[in-house]
């Protein structure tokens, strides 16, 4: 599955982490790769914003509540 990280982070200060298929996929993204799970998607993601966590939608066993 490819993986994209929001740009802009949530309310929390997070900058979630979307499937390419993601309902909630933002348009100001950056390309994360193509990983198995979200788990490494989400390792990814924190080298460049080490707040990031796991779409509710498309990666809900990545995201922290």
């Amino acid at each position: 599955m490819i993986y994209y990280v929001n740009n802009k982070a949530d309310n929390k200060g997070n900058h979630e982490v979307h499937t390419s298929t993601c309902k909630y996929l933002p348009t100001d993204r950056k390309y994360l790769g193509d990983f198995s799970n979200c788990t490494d998607a989400v390792k990814e993601a924190k080298k460049t914003y080490p707040n990031s966590d796991g779409c509710y939608y498309c990666s809900n066993a990545c995201h922290t509540k």
